[in-house]
């Protein structure tokens, strides 16, 4: 039973130093590099004006004279003149030139849990807190960048009653005969803004140039609260995905600016994470494009998709799209959206189970309507599915607890030559045919599914300031009255007095003894869904094992259990 207990404690402290190290690792990245400073030899006749600072040329995603390359060029300062254009989930702020999406409202997520809270604002034009969306062109002939002077073509623009889409409209003339109309589409319900770019060739010569989109950030501040805080787990930084290369994601402290991303994809996207939420490009299907990315000055950061030479004929036109995803991340949503968008919401080395955990917890609160019920269902199926294990396990512990009194009395007998008294338990354990680690392997299985299931606690949004019952009001919040912290305790100093303690050392006596209320402190500081999730799952081992024992002739353990 002390290699039992050693393994237990040992594998609690593995655990709890994993989450640790990946703690540390996001409050303490990688310092971000300086600005780049390097010079690029520009190919086409109009490069594209950088966000701040100096950035790599952008690699031609197929042949053509439109290569683009960045200037220095300082950032300006916000314009305060916006337009907005909304549907019933989400309003944005348009930057009046028409470039940029400057303001990103999420209608239906308050900012916090109270009832005249402001939305969240995913997108910021506040240099502190910049977060943008930038568009342009770059060609032979002169058109517009992400800064030029577009013209709006009507006000703000909300969604009708009985509208299904909304638009707004910026139109470009250039002295060349070039005519640029960019449209900014929303449709009801969605998260999807439609960006189209439609150049008109009034001239006498062909033009020939490439469209571009631009995530712009200066990275949030660095969340307090260690475990206690599950947005100071979560990713923050951009991610990419492509059907050759999968999923992949880079935090803003670990751009190089020596190297870059430089990458041609069909069929991929790309984006910038955070907790909860994303913005993402999402190409046209079926077009190569290249995507890269930049350290700016000034703590700025981009990400950039350029897409494919696109060619207009004298006195033709051509349009290019793209979709830009701002919103919560929904798992059925994005993958509508795009192939491996689903994986933005993501759950590390733990994503084969917690997929399946989520979309069970969904299933769950689509039949209780209560997000705190289906947890607590999801912990009672989670536990009927590991019910043998952890049969097998109190079996191992009731076999543990017979021969206690024939261990005592082997220390006795033996004092403090501890090498005697090992070598007489293990013949001990011999002849009873008893595996001292007999009871470690059922918590070993179990332990990736509570693991994967405490990221998809952490990382759902639709748990975020949902409310469970009475006193909980908001499971993304800590128990205000830390009713269900002093329940854990309780739950846990009662699991830990009905199991077996022989031949323990006394350290790890004490250990476990404060392991209780360690825990208790700790979950005072929780999230409520976790604390939910913790103490159900004690209760019902609690159960399990009254069960277990009365089942297989422990009466008087079990006796006191129940009580």
């Amino acid at each position: 039973m002390t290699q039992t207990r050693t393994f237990l404690i040992v594998a609690w402290l593995v655990v709890a130093f994993l989450l640790w190290d990946a703690w540390q690792k996001d409050q303490h990245p990688r310092s971000p590099a300086e600005a780049v400073t390097t010079t690029s030899t520009a190919v086409a006749d109009q490069a594209i004006p950088a966000a701040d600072g100096s950035v790599p040329a952008v690699p031609q995603v197929s042949a053509g004279p439109a290569e683009a390359s960045l200037e220095n060029a300082p950032l300006e300062a916000p314009r305060t003149r916006t337009l907005t254009l909304s549907n019933d989930v989400l309003s944005l702020s348009l930057d009046a030139n028409g470039g940029a999406i400057v303001g990103a409202a999420l209608l239906a997520y308050p900012a916090e849990a109270k009832g005249d809270a402001q939305p969240v604002q995913l997108l910021s034009a506040e240099p502190e807190h910049l977060f943008v969306v930038q568009s342009g062109l770059v060609g032979q002939a002169a058109v517009p960048a992400h800064d030029a002077q577009m013209q709006a073509q009507s006000g703000d623009q909300h969604l009708a009653e009985s509208g299904n889409e909304v638009s707004l409209n910026f139109v470009w003339h250039g002295e060349n005969g070039l005519e640029v109309e960019r449209s900014y589409r929303l449709t009801r319900g969605s998260y999807l803004v439609e960006i189209t770019d439609t150049v008109r060739n009034k001239s006498s010569a062909n033009w020939t140039g490439n469209a571009y989109h631009q995530l712009v950030r200066v990275p949030p501040p660095k969340p307090k609260g260690g475990f206690t805080n599950p947005q100071s787990l979560s990713f923050v930084g951009a991610a990419w995905y492509s059907p050759q290369d999968k999923f992949e994601k880079l935090k803003f402290g670990d751009f190089d600016p020596k190297e870059p991303l430089q990458r041609t994809v069909t069929d991929g996207w790309i984006a910038m994470l955070q907790h909860y939420f994303v913005a993402a490009i999402v190409p046209a299907r079926g077009e190569a494009t290249a995507f890269n990315n930049a350290v700016l000055s000034h703590n700025r950061y981009l990400v950039r998709e350029m897409g494919n030479s696109l060619s207009v004929a004298a006195g033709a036109q051509a349009s290019t799209k793209v979709q830009v995803y701002l919103g919560p991340k929904l798992r059925d949503q994005l993958e509508a959206v795009a192939p491996g968008l689903g994986l933005s919401l993501d759950y590390g080395i733990f994503t084969a189970i917690a997929q399946p955990i989520h979309w069970l917890l969904a299933l769950l609160h689509s039949l209780f309507g209560n997000w705190g019920w289906a947890i607590v269902f999801l912990v009672v199926l989670i536990k009927a599915a590991l019910f043998k294990l952890s049969e097998a396990q109190y079996k191992s512990f009731a076999r543990m607890r017979r021969i206690q009194p024939r261990l005592e009395a082997l220390k006795e007998r033996f004092g403090d030559d501890r090498q005697k008294y090992q070598t007489a338990m293990m013949e001990l354990y011999k002849k009873e045919k008893i595996n001292p680690l007999g009871g470690c392997l059922p918590i070993l299985v179990q332990f990736p599914v509570f693991l994967s299931l405490y990221w998809v606690l952490i990382e759902a949004v639709e748990l975020r300031q949902a409310p469970w019952i009475l006193w909980i009001q908001n499971l993304s919040a800590p128990d205000p009255y830390f009713i269900l912290p002093a329940l854990n305790l309780v739950t846990m100093w009662a699991t830990q007095k009905l199991s077996p303690t022989p031949g323990m050392d006394p350290m790890q006596k004490r250990m476990m003894q404060m392991m209780p209320l360690v825990f208790g402190v700790m979950f005072a500081f929780f999230p409520a869904g976790l604390v939910l999730y913790w103490t159900t799952n004690g209760l019902l081992g609690l159960l399990q094992q009254w069960y277990i024992m009365r089942r297989h002739g422990e009466p008087a353990a079990a006796a006191a259990i129940a009580k």
